[in-house]
């Protein structure tokens, strides 16, 4: 993170990046230059901590996600919550925050994660519980309808805001600001650390919903609360960074692939790789082009995309993940 700092348009020493930091912390130490300062704590600070805080809410969101849905590849995107959330946020962009009550960008963005997941979880139901296969197709079938209806409001943009509609829905962590920070970090802790003490739980739900039951977990009790948790996650996430994809998906395999799917310690690894692997991909996203910027989404793709393939083609494959 400190490197991450560090390099930019204007690269500053590392050891300046400490000292401005610890000044701001503790304020102790000389007054860095105005100019500096402002750039380490004012513009790349922020920024890399909410990439940081992004990544690992994604990948943990990922990995519950794929043991819940027994599919490996199932992630925000898949269940729709990208989806609605990008709906919320185009719709203020194009129309106005006045047009629909006031609400900003990202507040639209977090209820319209928040409500596409309480549609997808209704439909999701037979017979009163949680069916992982219907929830998945009713994922992917509301998450298309709100894509369509997402291109539709769109035809009302004007050209400045077709291009920030596009930054947006391909995720960005460009606008960060200190104020963002408090409640994102709330979330995406307590979330990941309320879903760290379901690893029992899930760790049973791998082997089975009747063997799972066979061990005392309400296997649809335990689905319909942990689906809540992960929707508040992600729309939280969505909301300040865009709908940034595959790190739900990469990630958690990654981390599985090298300490297994104990739950227990899959979280919390998988939730500091995410974190780590944003920040790098947001480095790169503002300097592989610089001064030109690319959206996390392309790289987050581009990265992922071959990773599957190579996934594919191993003899463990997807059966084994």
């Amino acid at each position: 993170m400190i490197t991450a700092i560090s390099i930019g348009a204007v690269t500053v020493p590392v050891a300046d990046v400490w000292s401005i930091v610890a000044h701001h912390l503790t304020g102790r130490g000389a007054t860095a230059d105005p100019a500096l300062d402002q750039i380490v704590w004012s513009f790349r600070t922020p920024r890399v901590l909410l990439a940081a805080l992004a990544g690992a809410g994604l990948a943990v969101a990922g990995a519950v996600l794929q043991t819940l849905v027994a599919n490996p590849l199932a992630d925000p995107t898949v269940l729709g919550f990208s989806y609605g959330a990008s709906f919320g946020a185009v719709l203020v962009i194009t129309l106005g925050g006045i047009g629909i009550g006031g609400v900003g960008v990202a507040g639209a963005a977090f209820l319209g994660a928040l409500a596409t997941g309480a549609v997808v979880f209704a439909l999701g139901r037979r017979r009163g519980r949680l069916a992982p296969t219907r929830l998945v197709l009713a994922g992917v079938a509301v998450g298309y309808v709100l894509l369509s209806a997402t291109s539709f409001v769109q035809l009302w943009a004007t050209p400045t805001e077709l291009r920030t509609v596009m930054f947006w829905m391909l995720g960005s962590v460009a606008g960060a600001q200190w104020d963002q920070l408090p409640v994102v970090a709330t979330i995406v802790l307590t979330c990941t650390t309320l879903l760290g003490l379901f690893g029992r739980q899930l760790n049973a739900v791998l082997a089975g919903d009747e063997s799972a039951t066979a061990l005392g977990v309400d296997v649809n009790r335990l689905r319909a609360v942990l689906l809540v948790i992960t929707a508040l996650l992600t729309g939280s996430v969505i909301a300040v960074a865009g709908g940034i994809g595959f790190v739900g998906l990469m990630i958690p395999h990654l981390v599985r692939l090298t300490v297994g799917a104990d739950h227990r310690r899959l979280l919390p690894l998988t939730a500091l790789l995410g974190a780590v692997y944003l920040v790098l991909v947001d480095l790169l996203s503002r300097t592989l082009i610089r001064p030109n910027e690319l959206p996390l989404g392309i790289l987050t793709a581009l990265l992922g995309a071959p990773f599957f393939v190579w996934l594919l083609r191993r003899n463990k494959g997807l059966d084994t993940v």
